[in-house]
């Protein structure tokens, strides 16, 4: 009896092993799949791996991403939601479900997102200026501007001028002048170039001239930028999604 109870723990425990070496074999081709922008094959991977294994909390975490990528906001938010409940102290580094509650129209929660997130980062303007655009929907653009999150040296150009954009103390002429003052290198430019364009659309979009904001981020989505060494490709597709969206509006 013993024997026999011996072994039925050594063919669990071999199970078990499998299982996880199966959902690490998983996760890596679903991060290939993700490098290649096969998007849906990547989700299909996570899924089994999820279905699997659903007590760990990452493949949620990678999954919450393709899903936005995909534009599938609300259950990007979901997987986000599911991996700081299997990972609480990952809670203040969620920028991504900050974002994709944005876009799934939960502004509130955005904003709150991104003041948590504060609490972990707090030099980063992209963080300020998207609560700012998740609070305008819902107190317009002045009450927002008054109370943004407080930058003081975050180092990438033009990002310190595109929060006095955003504050109202600089316009959009002087953030594009920012990008190329320093004479900067072609590859170099071309970064700065994307986030300026890409913040650029999104503040002129929040303070109504939506015209000129579909110029802007259209320029931020453009196709030859996938593969930027400068340019964060999640953010691209951020970019690439609100021109979507909102690109013929």
């Amino acid at each position: 009896m013993v024997m026999k109870y011996t072994a039925l723990v050594l063919i669990v425990a071999a199970s078990a092993s499998l299982a996880a070496e199966d959902s690490e074999m998983l996760l890596r081709e679903a991060r290939e799949q993700i490098a290649a922008r096969k998007f849906e094959q990547a989700h299909q991977l996570l899924s089994r791996v999820i279905k699997d294994s659903p007590e760990l909390a990452m493949p949620y975490y990678i999954r919450g991403r393709v899903n936005f990528q995909r534009g599938r906001m609300p259950e990007s938010v979901r997987d986000f939601d599911a991996y700081v409940k299997r990972q609480p102290a990952a809670a203040s580094r969620q920028w991504e479900r900050g974002i994709a509650l944005y876009y799934a129209g939960d502004f509130k929660a955005g904003a709150a997102q991104f003041e948590l997130y504060q609490t972990f980062h707090d030099n980063d303007v992209e963080n300020s200026v998207w609560r700012f655009l998740c609070m305008v929907p819902t107190v317009g653009v002045e009450k927002s501007r008054a109370v943004m999150l407080p930058i003081k040296d975050d180092r990438r150009i033009p990002m310190m001028k595109v929060y006095d954009m955003f504050r109202g103390k600089a316009t959009p002429e002087q953030v594009l002048a920012n990008v190329s003052e320093d004479d900067p290198q072609a590859d170099v430019l071309r970064g700065r170039l994307f986030y300026a364009h890409l913040y650029l659309g999104l503040y002129l979009e929040a303070v109504g001239q939506k015209r000129e904001a579909r110029r802007y981020i259209a320029l931020a989505a453009d196709k030859k930028l996938i593969g930027h060494p400068r340019i964060n490709g999640y953010m691209w597709d951020v970019a690439r999604i609100h021109h979507e969206q909102n690109g013929k509006k």
